[in-house]
């Protein structure tokens, strides 16, 4: 009788302490998730007031061009307030200081890749095989270069889409591109690094000048290392700039007179087209980060969905309509030109990082 006792309060003991593990847990997941929640609400309150801020600097100057304009820290500059323990920080990165890869033609990629000490040759072939990934019928001008029906004689068949980069990770699946970007083992190399610093995926007509990658400005413009570190002190409030500060361009000819020399600035702007807004929001050690890239009126815009080209002898056929679900009502459409919103939304991402206390446990 006291054997079965014993056996009894042994497996009444081991299943209490699974329901108090298993408790334990959802709590931990409960509470994570509310963390979260009150994190991302308070990021979202974050971005709607900075780019506010941005907003009213824009209707005030005409144009946002950089932060040294004083919408550097734009929640000191609201009076934002974060909830008690709650930490929140503003982030800017221009993506329109890179050049428009949509906007590059064939000899302005040849440059870009020639900056790189490319010999001319391979970034003619490089610049051959994006373009015929990237153009509806094109016609490769070196050989060795592919040609749209060498996709089909793989191991698995795929076509050329006819239309713009939309990831980065596309250069794996161009031929000819794929081992200028990547090495023998598949990973990503110095040039596709280099790649993603200098080129945007979004379409607009002219880089901005006061955020414009060192890549960019070699490629474009042709500047050479004087030129360039010149600008970078006039805009870095470094150098012989110091004790001016951070400065500025309001216009090409002042980017042109601190340039000097012969130095073509053609197809620059001192314009924000395409700006990263990134918000960081940390409680109890627990980090949220909320990344927003928007684009000003007339600024950037995403690859539009073109129609697919057929081959010679297909038959071309309309895109499919839209279901009736997914049309816009006539209200919602009312309501969308009634919110006169300022910015267009291009990309939102999100990443939560955990604290010790709230992350998983991996021990065996």
């Amino acid at each position: 009788m006291t054997v079965v006792v014993l056996v009894a309060l042994m497996f009444a003991a081991t299943a209490l302490v699974v329901f108090m593990e298993k408790a334990g847990n959802d709590l931990l997941m409960e509470t994570r998730e509310a963390d979260i929640a009150r994190l991302r609400r308070e990021a979202q309150s974050a971005l709607e007031t900075t780019l506010s801020v941005l907003e009213e600097f824009r209707q005030v100057q005409g144009a946002l061009r950089s932060p040294a304009e004083g919408w550097g820290d734009p929640l000191e500059f609201a009076d934002f307030a974060p909830a008690p323990g709650t930490k929140v920080r503003v982030r800017f990165e221009d993506e329109s200081g890179k050049l428009s890869l949509p906007m590059l033609d064939g000899p302005a990629l040849v440059e870009l890749f020639k900056s790189w000490d490319v010999r001319e040759a391979d970034a003619e072939r490089v610049t051959d095989a994006l373009l015929g990934w990237m153009q509806p019928d094109y016609v490769p001008k070196t050989a060795g270069a592919p040609e749209a029906d060498d996709y089909d004689r793989g191991d698995v068949p795929y076509q050329p889409p006819g239309r713009p980069l939309r990831s980065f990770s596309e250069l794996a699946a161009i031929a000819v591109a794929r081992d200028f970007f990547y090495d023998e083992a598949g990973r990503r190399n110095a040039n596709w690094q280099r790649f993603r610093e200098t080129v945007s995926l979004y379409r607009y007509q002219a880089p901005n000048l006061n955020a414009a990658a060192p890549g960019a400005l070699a490629a474009r413009s042709r500047l050479d290392a004087g030129q360039q570190r010149r600008f970078a002190d006039y805009l870095g409030g470094s150098g012989s700039y110091a004790r001016r500060g951070p400065g500025f361009f309001r216009t090409i000819e002042e980017a042109q007179a601190v340039a000097g020399g012969s130095a073509s600035l053609q197809g620059w702007s001192v314009e924000v087209l395409a700006l990263w807004v990134r918000v960081e929001v940390e409680r109890g050690g627990t980090r949220y980060e909320l990344a927003a890239l928007v684009a000003p009126p007339r600024g950037a815009e995403p690859v539009r969905a073109v129609e697919v080209r057929k081959r010679k002898g297909d038959r071309a056929e309309p895109p499919p309509e839209a279901p009736p679900s997914q049309k816009p009502s006539a209200a919602d459409a009312d309501r969308r030109k009634s919110l006169n919103y300022p910015f267009t939304l291009l990309e939102m991402t999100e990443n939560v990082v955990l604290s010790a206390a709230h992350a998983p446990d991996t021990t065996l």
